[in-house]
């Protein structure tokens, strides 16, 4: 036969014995925070240690803090995860992990940008087309590489501008590596008359860059001189020279512009002519006179007066 209890009862008995099964697991629940509490400082030590003795000395920072961010962040997971079992909670951890990934839909909607650059700088640091103190291209921004985060690539200007791009960009637009490899061509135009010789100009203009020591020589990096454009009143020779990369904004601006100061100064003393370039007016049908007035240099007026 089955005693009716009063309402108080039963939840005083249910009281009771959740008190009881708490009392039970709370040693259990302890030891499941101390060891959180433990992994999460030993992933700290790990992650401070590796920073310390590799991170300092690797060639790509960017991969190394994500190796270092990913370690910690393993080791906190498999603290949690050891926790939960010793707690005897191993049978949410199932419900943890589906509402970390929904939260993680949510988060990845709602910032949606900052997740795009996150996950380019990801895939940036396991494959990337420059590393630090390279001199890049991206769309209009050039300059040279300074840091890499993982929202970010942080370029500075040669004019000392500061520009930071977002990851996005640099994955989806074209990427132009001025100091892969070390080297760059030069290039730049001069006219003479066309009464010179040519490959007299061209043999002057070859010999110049040949004593330059900053132009780099060799077999597979060689300066050459083409005849470019028969202009209007010059012969066009188009000069090409390789540069060494390490300091792109010395050797692209400074080199450049001593190397053309070396050749108009040979071609000079050696007798070949520099022309200007020639305007041509022209006279309409509809037109009396020529739009043109010519007057008398005042230097000359001045001495007339004398």
């Amino acid at each position: 036969m089955l005693l009716f209890q009063p309402p108080t009862t039963t939840v005083v008995n249910s009281i009771d014995r959740y008190y009881h099964e708490f009392l039970e697991i709370l040693p259990r629940i302890a030891l499941g925070i101390f060891v959180i509490i433990a992994g999460v400082l030993i992933a700290q030590l790990i992650t401070n240690i590796y920073k310390r003795r590799i991170l300092k000395k690797a060639n790509d920072p960017l991969m190394a803090r994500f190796l270092a961010q990913a370690i910690k962040i393993i080791l906190i997971l498999i603290s949690i995860m050891i926790a939960l079992e010793v707690a005897g909670l191993s049978g949410i951890a199932a419900g943890i992990l589906t509402a970390a990934g929904g939260a993680a839909i949510i988060l990845g909607f709602a910032f949606q940008d900052i997740g795009k650059n996150f996950l380019a700088g990801i895939i940036l640091a396991f494959n990337r087309p420059f590393r630090i103190n390279d001199t890049i291209k991206i769309d209009t921004m050039f300059g040279k590489v300074k840091a890499l985060n993982f929202r970010y690539t942080h370029i500075k200007t040669t004019d000392g501008r500061d520009i930071y791009i977002p990851n996005s960009d640099v994955l989806t637009k074209p990427v132009e590596n001025y100091t892969a490899d070390g080297f760059f061509r030069l290039e730049f135009v001069v006219g003479i008359g066309y009464e010179n010789d040519i490959e007299k100009a061209k043999l002057l203009i070859r010999q110049v860059l040949a004593n330059n020591k900053n132009i780099i020589q060799d077999e597979a990096h060689e300066s050459f001189v083409i005849e470019d454009e028969l202009a209007a009143s010059t012969i066009n020779l188009k000069v090409f020279f390789w540069i060494n990369t390490i300091d792109y904004r010395v050797t692209s601006s400074v080199l450049r512009g001593l190397v053309i100061k070396e050749v108009k100064e040979a071609l000079a003393i050696n007798g070949f002519n520099l022309p200007a370039d020639i305007t041509e007016l022209k006279l309409y049908s509809t037109e009396e006179d020529i739009p043109l007035k010519l007057r008398k240099d005042p230097r000359d007026l001045l001495e007339n007066n004398k």
